[in-house]
C-alpha cells in the first residue's frame, strides 16, 4: 500500500492551476536533467554525439559491436564510465570492484529507468520491491530455497535432462544441426513450471501458448529498454501496440497462475494434510503456507508475483547460462572432455547416469566452466540503482536520486581485474586456492549483497546436472556455417540462434 501522495494530489488539494502545475513538473524535470548532465560529465565515456550520444557506436543492435565498445571503453577507464542515451541521458557505470562495493554499501533503491517496464508483469516480486515489503517477502521466501527443498528438485532437473538428451538424440551421428537455445528454454522452462507449480495440470496447449507468453513479454520488454522515449516515460510504451500486446500478455499469464494459485488453494482448505503426503513441494506449497511472525499470510497476488518472478528470473538466464557453457566447451574441446571425463568418473559402476544431490559437489571442474562461461560472456549484462541520499563513488559527489549502473560485462572483462587475456575461456580462473584470493566482487554474476539472487544455488544445482547428463551423453559441435552473433535481449542471446551438432558417445546409461 503507497503511503505518500503524488505532485498531481498535492496541486489538486491546494487548487493549483493546471497550466502552474505543469509548468511546475517541466522545471522539475530540467533542474533534474541538467544536474544529472554536470554530474555525468564528470565520468569518462566513449566519443558522443550532442542528440544521439553513443548510440553511433552501437550500430542497430546491442551485440558485438555494442561489447566491443564496452571492452575498448573499460580498458581505457578501468574503473567507471558513463554512456550517453539519445537525448543526452546519461548513464552512469561502474565497471571495477572498488567502485561498485562503494555504491552497493550506499543508500539506493532499483532504478524506475530499468525496472518500471516490468512492472506490469512482475509487480512487487522480490525483482522489484523495496523496503519493508521486500524485508518481509525475502524473509518468507528464503525457506522455498532451503538446501532440503532444494534436494527436491534433482529429480526435476534429471527428468528434464532426460527429456533434452531423447529430442538430442535424433541428431547424433548426423550432419544435421539443430538451435540450441530453443532446445535449452525447452527445458528449463519445464523445469521451472514443474518446481514453481508442478506443471499446474496445464494441457499441453496451455504450456506452450503459456511459454511463448513469457518469451515474447521478454522481446517487447527489451524493446521499450532500447527506446529512449519508453525508457522515460513508461506510460506512453503502454499506449504503444508492442506496449497494449505486453499488457495483454501480462494479463494471460497472471490468469494462468491465478487459476493454478486458487485451485491449490482450494485443495489445501479441503484437506490441509494434503502437503504431508507429497513426495515434493513446490514453490506455490511454500508460498501458501508461508507466515510472518503475527501470522499473516501471502495473499494469491502475491503469490504470483513471486511466481512470475521465478519464471523470469530462472528460466532466461538459466538457458541462456547452459547455452554459453556449451557453446565455450564446443570451442575448446579439450575442456569439454576434461569435464566429460570427470562425469564418467563420477558414474563409474552405477546403472544409469542420474545425478543425485550428492554429486553436485564433485563436479568440480564443471562448476569452474559454468562460472568461467558466465564471466565471459555475461548472461545479465546489467544491473542499475538509483541512490536515495546524496553519497560519492570514485571520489565523485553524487547526488541523490541518481541512475547508476553497474556493467557486469564490463567488470568481467576488465584487464585489471581480470588480466589482458579476459576474452580467453580459461576455467582454472575459478579453481577454489584463486576464488579466496579474488575480491568478493569481482565476480558477482547474481548480483552481491542483501539483494543477491535468492535463486543462485538453485540456477547452479540445475545448470550442473543438465550439463553433466548432457556431456555424458554427447559431444557438441559448433556448425560453422551458422556464425553466432551476441544480442542483448533481457539476457545474453544470439542474433539468428546457436547452432551445433552432437555426436552419441559410449556412456552410463
Amino acid at each position: 500500500m503507497k503511503t505518500g501522495v503524488s505532485l498531481w494530489d498535492v496541486a489538486v488539494g491546494l487548487s493549483v492551476p493546471v497550466g502552474v502545475y505543469l509548468l511546475f513538473v517541466v522545471a522539475n524535470f530540467l533542474r533534474k536533467y541538467f544536474r544529472d548532465i554536470r554530474t555525468a560529465l564528470q565520468f569518462p565515456c566513449p566519443p558522443f554525439h550532442w542528440l544521439y550520444g553513443n548510440f553511433h557506436l552501437v550500430g542497430d543492435q546491442f551485440g558485438d559491436k555494442y561489447l566491443s565498445m564496452i571492452r575498448d571503453t573499460v580498458e581505457k577507464n578501468p574503473r567507471s564510465h558513463v554512456l550517453w542515451m539519445p537525448g543526452f541521458f546519461p548513464m552512469i557505470n561502474l565497471t571495477h570492484p572498488v567502485p561498485v562495493k562503494q555504491l552497493l554499501k550506499a543508500q539506493t533503491k532499483k532504478s524506475e529507468i530499468d525496472y518500471e517496464p516490468i512492472k506490469p508483469w512482475l509487480g512487487n516480486g522480490l525483482v522489484m520491491s523495496e523496503g519493508a515489503i521486500w524485508k518481509v517477502h525475502r524473509r518468507l521466501l528464503t525457506p522455498a530455497f532451503h538446501f532440503d527443498i532444494l534436494k527436491q528438485y534433482v529429480s526435476v532437473y534429471n527428468t528434464a535432462a532426460g527429456e533434452m538428451i531423447e529430442k538430442l538424440s535424433e541428431y547424433g551421428g548426423k550432419e544435421e544441426s539443430f538451435e540450441v537455445f530453443q532446445q535449452a528454454s525447452l527445458t528449463t522452462m519445464e523445469v521451472i513450471l514443474q518446481c514453481a507449480f508442478s506443471g499446474g495440470g496445464m494441457t499441453e496447449q496451455t504450456k506452450n501458448e503459456y511459454l511463448g507468453a513469457v518469451q515474447k513479454i521478454g522481446d517487447l520488454v527489451t524493446e521499450a529498454y532500447f527506446n529512449t522515449v519508453y525508457t522515460m516515460f513508461p506510460s506512453i510504451y503502454r499506449m504503444s501496440p508492442g506496449g497494449r500486446e505486453f499488457l495483454r500478455l501480462c494479463d494471460f499469464v497472471h490468469d494462468v497462475a491465478y487459476s493454478i494459485i486458487k485451485k491449490r488453494r482450494e485443495e489445501l482448505e479441503r484437506d490441509p494434510e494434503i502437503l504431508a503426503e507429497k513426495k515434493r513441494l513446490d514453490f506455490i506449497d511454500i508460498l501458501l503456507t508461508a507466515r510472518d511472525e503475527d501470522g499473516r499470510g501471502l495473499t494469491d497476488q502475491e503469490i504470483r508475483e513471486q511466481v512470475d518472478t521465478f519464471l523470469f528470473a530462472g528460466h532466461d538466464t538459466t538457458s541462456s547460462t547452459l547455452c554459453w557453457t556449451l557453446y565455450s566447451l564446443a570451442q575448446h574441446p579439450q575442456h569439454q572432455e576434461k569435464v566429460q571425463q570427470e562425469v564418467e568418473e563420477l558414474l563409474s559402476g552405477r546403472d544409469d547416469d542420474t545425478i543425485k544431490w550428492e554429486d553436485l559437489n564433485k563436479l568440480t571442474y564443471l562448476t569452474m566452466c559454468v562460472k568461467e562461461s558466465l564471466r565471459l560472456h555475461g548472461t545479465v549484462p546489467l544491473i542499475s540503482r538509483t541512490t536515495t541520499e546524496d553519497t560519492v563513488i570514485d571520489g565523485i559527489p553524487i547526488p541523490k536520486d541518481t541512475y547508476v549502473g553497474i556493467n557486469i560485462y564490463a567488470l568481467n572483462h576488465n584487464p585489471d581485474v581480470w588480466g589482458p587475456d579476459h576474452m580467453e575461456f580459461d576455467p582454472n580462473r575459478f579453481q577454489p586456492d584463486r576464488i579466496k584470493e579474488m575480491d568478493s566482487h569481482a565476480f558477482m554474476p547474481f548480483s552481491a549483497g542483501p539483494r543477491n539472487c535468492i535463486g543462485q544455488a538453485f540456477a547452479l544445482n540445475e545448470e550442473k546436472v543438465l550439463l553433466a547428463r548432457l556431456l555424458n551423453k554427447f559431444t557438441f559441435e559448433l556448425d560453422p556455417t551458422h556464425p553466432v552473433v551476441k544480442d542483448f535481449s533481457t539476457v545474453l542471446k544470439t542474433k539468428d540462434g546457436m547452432w551445433m551438432k552432437v555426436k552419441t558417445r559410449e556412456t552410463v546409461g
